[in-house]
This record gives C-alpha cells, structure tokens and sequence, in this order.
C-alpha cells in the first residue's frame, strides 16, 4: 500500500500544467504600447459579467488561416490571450465575402450581441449586420438578414448604445464620405425601430484637419455630455492619415459640437500619429475596476507596418492595438496627444 502511495504522489507531481489548479497571474502596475503586438483593427471592448473583459476586431489571418471575428480576453487590459474565431460561419447573406468589419458587442439579459459590417452577397455595398451568441467569446449566429444596407461603404463601424436617459436603444454607424449617423433600434436589438429614421450627427469637413472622411463612432456618457469619439481621414494604405477626434452633445442623437469649433481650435484630434505610431485611431473606450477610463485603439508600427499574410481585398497594413489613460477637462476628454510608448503605470 505504502508503495501505491508513493507511486500516486509522483504521479501527481509530474502531472501536466494544465491539469495543476490554476492560479492567477501576478498583478501588473504597468503597460506598454503595443498591448497586444498582432494584427487587430477596429477595436471594441467589453466587461463582461464572468469578470473578463473582451477585445474584437476585424478579421485577419491567424496562424495562416482566416478569422472572420478576431476575439481576444484579458483580466488587466495588459496581458491578451487569443480565443477562437468568434463567429466561424458566414452570414447567409455575405458567404462570399472576407470583409467583416468593425464589430461591436454588448451583453444584455444574459446574452450577446455582436454587431458588425460586411460586403452583401447581392447588393452594391456593405451592410451592418447583427448575430447572438450565449458567451461573450461566441459563437456567433447570424441573425439571417442585414439591419441596415446601402452602397460603398457608408454602412460600416456599427457601435449600439442605450440612452441612459431615454431609455431608448441606439445604433451609430457611418462612413463612405458622408455623416455619422444614429437610429433607434426595436426591442429585439437586431432590427431597427418602425418608423424610426436615422439621424445625422457629425459630417465631413474638407476644411478641418482629418475631416474628409469620418467613421468609427464609440459614444459615452458623462453628465450632462454625450461624447463622440470618432476617427477620420484614412486609416490604411501608404496615404494613412488618421486620427481620435471628439464631438460632444446634451443628447445622444445631437447636435453635436466638435472639439475644434467648440475651443478654436484648428483640429478636433485628441491623440495623432507620431514618429512610432501612424494612423492611430478607431477606439474604443474603457473603464476599468479603479473607475479610470481608457481609449483602446489601433495604430500602425512604423518599425513593422506591413501585415503577414495578404487579406483578400484589403490593403496589406498591420494596425496593432495600443491603449493610453483619458482624463476629462470641462466636459472634454484629454488623451496624450499622441501615442505612448515607454512603459507607462496602469493607475495614472
């Protein structure tokens, strides 16, 4: 019995790591761009209700193979591991498409909501289409039609909002050259509301430093101000030009005032590119368990901007995903102005 005994303690002892009790990683006090070095563009964020918070992004190729939903999961916003492919069958609606673009997820009753913009198999455009999943990491299940569609790429960078004061359910989407715009959505999240019709928020400003094109809507809520963040210009290719703007309103649907005619300023950018990062842009916005706010985002590494593994269709840039600490002045956001990237500590 003795030598059972001591056969089933080496046993043990030897056993693989992923069959030890899991312990958590030390805590961490800083951060340092990139916070995740990998292809991962237009971020969103969520913190879910299993104590993670969520990363997704548009799709890319991992480990040689394509991913439609890229989802990754971290427990300080600092250390990332990837999941799987978060929504691995296309929509019936764009099957023959790898342009799956932009996603947003929200939680709510006890499921999720990924909201997203593809090339339409049989109209002249993208589309913002929606699926459900019952766990944050997927996956994802189209819900069968687009909620909205039209021509180019107008009907992109979906983000869904619930008006805190109205009660009413949001989506913004926008980009193509025109406005931003917002509509309400049914009680079901996935279709919009009837006899809704979408209103136009921010709209190109050829004038205005990054305002040719504006896209990327990610809407908060700091009383008595809904702040728009946005990005605008050009996000990729050799001609990358991008930028965070702000616009802010007393409601969630405008009008909204820019940063630039609101201060006299000649821009509304609150972070630009630098001699590291160029192009950042497209975030997302944060709030960890210390009550700071963080502006997640992607930006292109000057010192590696090509990406591994060309994306049918898409330009071959690699946006990997950056964060830095928001601060509010008067109603306004303030971000660093450009891209950190030293290490910097994760309670500013």
């Amino acid at each position: 019995m003795r030598r059972l005994l001591l056969l089933l303690a080496a046993a043990c002892s030897s056993a693989p790591p992923d069959a030890r009790p899991a312990t958590a990683p030390a805590p961490v006090a800083t951060y340092q761009n990139p916070i995740w070095d990998t292809d991962f563009p237009d971020p969103a964020v969520l913190r879910a209700s299993d104590g993670w918070t969520y990363a997704y992004a548009t799709q890319t190729v991992v480990a040689g193979k394509m991913q439609n939903l890229q989802v990754g999961r971290s427990r300080d916003l600092v250390r990332w591991e990837r999941l799987a492919d978060g929504m691995p069958v296309r929509p019936s609606w764009a099957s023959g498409t790898q342009k799956f673009w932009a996603p947003h997820v929200v939680e709510r009753d006890g499921s999720f909501i990924l909201y997203f913009s593809a090339e339409h198999d049989r109209r002249d455009g993208h589309c913002v289409g929606a699926a459900r999943a019952a766990a944050p990491g997927g996956p994802f299940v189209d819900v069968g039609e687009p909620v909205v569609c039209g021509k180019g790429f107008v009907h992109i960078d979906p983000m869904a909002f619930d008006d805190p004061r109205t009660g009413k359910r949001l989506l913004y989407w926008g980009s193509g050259f025109e406005p931003l715009r917002a509509q309400e959505l049914a009680a079901d999240r996935v279709r919009l509301a009837p006899g809704s019709s979408p209103v136009m928020l921010v709209g190109v400003d050829p004038g205005e430093r990054y305002g040719r094109l504006v896209e990327g809507a990610w809407v908060v809520y700091r009383e008595p101000w809904y702040v728009l963040f946005y990005s605008g210009d050009n996000c990729c290719g050799d001609e990358a030009h991008y930028a965070v703007l702000v616009a802010r309103s007393r409601a969630a649907t405008g009008p909204f005032t820019r940063l630039a005619a609101a201060e006299g300023r000649p821009t509304s950018a609150v972070v630009e590119a630098n001699d590291r990062w160029n192009a950042p842009g497209h975030n997302a916005v944060i709030t960890d368990a210390a009550g700071t706010d963080w502006l997640l985002y992607h930006a292109i590494d000057r010192r590696r901007p090509a990406l591994e593994g060309r994306i049918e269709g898409d330009r071959d840039v690699r946006r990997v995903l950056l964060m830095d600490p928001i601060t509010w002045r008067e109603g306004w956001p303030s971000a660093p102005g450009a891209p950190s990237s030293r290490p910097r500590p994760l309670a500013p």
